[in-house]
């Protein structure tokens, strides 16, 4: 093999391994040349960067590489553009339809009909793995998502990172699969939570959220010295967005009941979507912003400061916003709203025992 097709060997094997079915994959051009001057210990010597650059340069012809013309180039000459979109993977094979006929009484292929670029090995191995799983899936007990993605598809992230893994992120549902049906559950993460004392279990009733963990040590401190709005009979630190994702543990931790839950967070942007979407996905529950919490806030005005840039703009954001506002008076409103046009907020550490006093 000459020097030059070891050098485009080289760099197709790197395009190969970043390349996707279904999306193209935005690629560092120095990023590329440092790993492939990594490999080879002449890479100077043979005069390897016009080798990579003619290389570069086929990859291009052929649409392999699509170079992004944003004025940004590597820094050598001759020049080539710092990044490039990695086509997507070109499927030659398609799956056999018989085989795919075999597998129809547990999978609707109508997807893969759409979307042939799935059609792969690595995609057709996966369903033969959950197709062998379902059919003893009736000897099998309930696991984790990730006990159960591990088992299936050979690491515990495949089916939750859709960074590292952006094939799983979807795979459920382009085969028609549920999480029942593998005998997994997403279990909720575990929060943080501070039971008052003297209280059982059994006899909470009201539960109040807070966003932050310095209010959340503010308001043990309070409802210590029964100052606390509401009297909550558990707090529970949620951890910004995380309690989303952890609500969930509450009924794993927890005797059913009727409970009334509170929310407390940050007067922003982020803030204002978090009770919402509690509210969204748990309509079964009493969620409700905790007012009396926000309207102290809101005569702090005077400690506002800058929300990050762009983070009112998506229209999203102003569906949560609207909503989250709707539970106040007119007057409460326009000030809610005169903060966001200065792109303002009021974190929620403007509650302190020291601030707290003006309300005693």
């Amino acid at each position: 093999m000459t020097t030059i097709d070891i050098i485009e060997a080289r760099v197709r094997g790197f395009i190969s391994d970043i390349q996707h079915p279904s999306q193209k994959k935005k690629l560092n051009i120095n990023d590329l040349e440092f790993q492939l001057r990594k490999l080879m210990d002449d890479y100077f010597e043979m005069d390897g960067y016009s080798l990579f650059f003619n290389a570069i340069q086929t990859l291009q012809g052929e649409g392999l590489l699509i170079p992004i013309l944003n004025n940004q180039y590597n820094g050598k000459t001759p020049s080539l553009a710092l990044y490039y979109w990695v086509n997507i993977k070109s499927q030659a094979a398609k799956w056999d339809r018989l085989e795919m006929m075999k597998l129809s009484d547990q999978f609707d292929f109508s997807y893969y009909e759409r979307h042939p670029e799935w059609q792969t090995t690595e995609e057709w191995n996966r369903i033969q793995n959950v197709y062998s799983f379902i059919q003893c899936s009736h000897q099998r007990e309930c696991v984790s998502v990730e006990e159960r993605s591990l088992e299936l598809f050979g690491h515990e992230k495949f089916l939750l990172d859709g960074e590292q893994f952006p094939e799983g992120k979807g795979f459920l549902m382009r085969i028609g699969i549920t999480e029942e049906q593998l005998k997994m559950v997403n279990y909720g993460e575990p929060f943080v939570f501070w039971l008052k004392q003297g209280k059982a279990i059994h006899e909470i009733q009201r539960v109040l959220i807070v966003e932050n963990l310095s209010f959340f040590h503010t308001s043990v401190q309070l409802v210590e010295s029964g100052q606390l709005d509401y009297e909550p009979d558990l707090l529970i630190y949620g951890e910004g967005t995380k309690i989303e994702r952890s609500f969930l543990f509450f009924f794993r931790m927890f005797p059913k009941g009727n409970y009334l839950f509170y929310y407390a967070g940050d007067l922003d942007a982020a803030g204002y979507g978090i009770p919402i979407r509690l509210m969204e996905k748990y309509p079964d529950c009493c969620i409700q912003p905790a007012l009396k919490i926000y309207r102290k806030m809101l005569e702090c005005l005077d400690q506002k400061n800058g929300q990050k840039l762009g983070q009112t703009r998506l229209a999203q954001t102003l569906f949560y916003r609207d909503a989250f506002f709707q539970w106040f008076t007119e007057e409460e409103q326009a000030l809610l709203m005169e903060l966001w046009k200065e792109n303002k907020r009021i974190p929620q550490e403007v509650l302190t025992i020291e601030t707290w006093r003006r309300w005693m």
